[in-house]
């Protein structure tokens, strides 16, 4: 299985694995107004593949054969400041 994938020119670090180059009619037209004009990447050979950067491959092979797509976004931020107050115990009052 090879994919193409795409990525956001409106939202940083996000992805959109299609089956094949091109081939958007799968995608939901709301997700692809808020993606933006998607930007080829790479054509991605999935089957010699035994891990993908941020994303479980197996749930990207799955989604691209049950939905025609994958939507791969940046974890969420975390504040570290924050983090650390609650881990210490920190409050205000």
């Amino acid at each position: 299985m090879i994919c193409a994938v795409y990525k956001s020119r409106c939202k940083l670090d996000s992805y959109l694995f299609v089956e094949k180059r091109n081939e958007f009619e799968r995608v939901p037209v709301a997700l692809l107004e808020m993606f933006g004009s998607p930007e080829l990447v790479m054509m991605l050979p999935l089957m010699k593949r035994d891990y993908l950067g941020f994303a479980d491959i197996e749930k990207v092979k799955n989604e691209l054969v049950n939905k025609g797509y994958y939507l791969q976004l940046p974890p969420p931020v975390v504040d570290l400041l924050e983090e650390h107050k609650r881990a210490i115990g920190y409050s205000r009052e």
